[in-house]
């Protein structure tokens, strides 16, 4: 490789261009002087014999052929001085694969950098916008692009047009994953002013030079660093999960990582498009099931919520203040109530109450998530049916389930509902576990069974007997033995978790005390009709009790179709007989 110096004024005007290629594409302006390129002619062929290598001998710049591609383009690039395989950190020509032996990469006359083939036509000049590679061995510009917002206080990675990842999006008093600091010192490239972003991971000095940032294939973005082994280690990333992707599940849709399917709409909502939904794109999000503002809306409680960034925030002396507040502001889709603390240093100094008022759609939602936050109150018409469980967090629990004496069925009284975690889970003779999604068309419900023998080469992948007693049935179980977070379809977790299908039988009438319980049941009465002192809303004459349909229907008995049947023989016969009595 040829290394040549350079006199101060090419050195200068190589460098001031220089500077502006890196802060658009590598973002590593933080390097020092003596990392400066120097070259006498400012000229490089694209033989592959000629390089230029900064004086700290950290970058070095020139023509190459990726080493994963299978043509025999060549491309201008810079990357890190003798580092195997070559880590580029940027490329100029990435549109423009050189095929031309006679290339050259020249300071032209009027000061820019060009890539010039033997008859003088331009390959690539500067201002060019920096985004990723659509594949590892191509490095023509891909659909994703990083940078800073209008505002300039938030970076994003854009899928084309569509936001894909937003740095710290959420409320003010709802935590979010943030760059580390070292990451903002090593893009904000002052020593001044650095952005405000706070972060809960450890900052990295901002003369510290031995990182780069790469925004892979993917719309990954990737916070790298060079330890003393002069080996790379990835100390952040994002989005770290599809879950952590911008508005994952679409509008009131909320993404768990734990569960099988990751999208779900919250409660007194639907997929807006179904046929999408069931294909695994939810970028259409949840619309309402009926109008905002109805007469049955309610607030369902959601614990450990990530949400997007309120709409207003003000004082209010009470919770329910703030909720009424919600309830008389139309539309308001949800609020959440942060209480005030004392300061400790001036006792004095009275707390303050803020309420969070969403009067927008909600996106960006996320349950379960690690940073954790206030409560959230989404606003929801969940017109409970008669004897329905209350809602459990995000699960609706539909009749005949129960969590309690008080709701459901008591023969389907195998549920629990933690009023601090708002969790929903199934006790059965193997143990409790956590329950993922409930189904009430197809009368099925997830659980999730995190036991690793399921996993392991001794079982094969098979499930261990599971007790269940009727009315429940085992329909199906999933292991999740390899898989890996990103899909939201097939979504994370641990190795090790089956996710167990389970069924439950159409109930029997409604289980009554007096003729009360039995008003929300049309067409039936309380009363024991099987002697065992049980008593049941058993339906009326000329109709019968369909589970199915959780009511008294309308309908034909079997006395009165052994009747039908009989007369309809009857007239058959005489017919019949007068028939053959005209032959004779």
């Amino acid at each position: 490789m040829a290394r040549r110096g350079l006199n101060q004024r090419d050195l200068r005007a190589m460098h001031s261009m220089l500077s502006t290629v890196f802060f658009s594409y590598a973002f590593f302006l933080c390097c020092f002087a003596r990392d400066t390129f120097t070259y006498p002619s400012g000229l490089i062929g694209n033989d592959g014999q000629e390089t230029l290598v900064s004086e700290g001998e950290r970058f070095e710049l020139g023509f190459f052929t990726p080493e994963e591609s299978t043509g025999s383009g060549r491309y201008l690039g810079i990357w890190y001085y003798k580092s195997n395989p070559r880590i580029v950190v940027w490329v100029a020509n990435r549109n423009s694969p050189l095929l031309d032996d006679g290339a050259a990469f020249a300071i032209t006359d009027d000061g820019n950098l060009q890539i010039l083939d033997r008859r003088g036509t331009s390959y690539w000049s500067t201002e060019l916008e920096s985004t990723s590679n659509p594949a590892i061995a191509d490095p023509k510009e891909g659909k994703f692009s990083f940078q800073l917002d209008e505002g300039g206080t938030r970076f994003v990675i854009f899928n084309d047009y569509t936001v894909h990842w937003v740095n710290g999006e959420s409320s003010d008093f709802f935590s979010s994953e943030r760059m580390p600091d070292g990451m903002t010192n090593f893009l904000s490239n002052t020593t001044g002013s650095v952005l405000s972003l706070n972060s809960s991971y450890t900052t990295l000095p901002p003369s510290d030079n031995n990182t780069r940032i790469r925004l892979d294939v993917e719309g990954e973005l990737q916070y790298w660093n060079l330890d003393i082994y002069t080996n790379w280690s990835l100390q952040w990333m994002a989005p770290r999960d599809n879950c952590s992707v911008f508005n994952a599940c679409g509008n009131f849709g909320s993404c768990n990582l734990y569960n099988m399917l990751a999208c779900r709409c919250l409660p007194g909502f639907k997929p807006t498009s179904p046929e999408s939904w069931r294909n695994g794109d939810f970028s259409g999000g949840c619309s309402r099931s009926s109008a905002v503002c109805g007469k049955n809306d309610t607030f369902l409680r959601l614990k450990m919520m990530r949400v997007g960034k309120q709409d207003n925030k003000f004082e209010v002396e009470s919770e329910t203040k703030c909720r009424e507040e919600c309830l008389n502001k139309c539309p308001c889709q949800a609020y959440s109530f942060v209480k005030g603390e004392i300061n400790k240093q001036r006792d004095r100094q009275p707390s303050i109450n803020m309420c969070l008022i969403w009067t927008d759609v909600l996106k960006d939602l996320q349950e379960e998530y690690s940073y954790g936050g206030p409560d959230l109150f989404v606003r929801a018409d969940t017109e409970l049916k008669a004897k329905s469980c209350k809602p459990c967090g995000i699960n609706v629990i539909p009749y005949p389930l129960s969590t309690g004496s008080d709701c459901g069925d008591p023969m389907y009284l195998s549920f629990h509902c933690d009023n601090s975690t708002r969790k929903l889970s199934f006790k059965t003779q193997n143990g409790t576990y956590n329950v993922t999604t409930i189904d009430q068309d197809t009368r099925t419900f997830t659980i999730q069974d995190k036991d690793g023998d399921h996993c392991n080469s001794s079982t094969g992948g098979q499930m261990r007997e599971f007790n269940l007693s009727l009315p429940f049935k085992m329909i199906d179980f999933k292991p999740r033995c390899d898989t890996v977070a990103g899909n939201l379809g097939s979504n994370i977790s641990s190795q090790g978790v089956v996710d167990i299908v389970i069924g439950w039988e159409p109930p029997l009438e409604p289980v009554c005390t007096s003729s009360a319980d039995c008003e929300d049941w049309r067409n039936s009465t309380c009363k024991n009709v099987t002697g065992n002192g049980k008593m049941r809303c058993h339906c009326n004459s000329n109709f019968q009790w369909d589970g199915m349909a959780l009511s008294c229907v309308q309908g034909v008995t079997i006395a009165s179709v052994i009747v039908l049947s009989s007369i309809f023989l009857y007239t058959c016969i005489l017919m019949r007989k007068k028939a053959k009595r005209r032959g004779n």
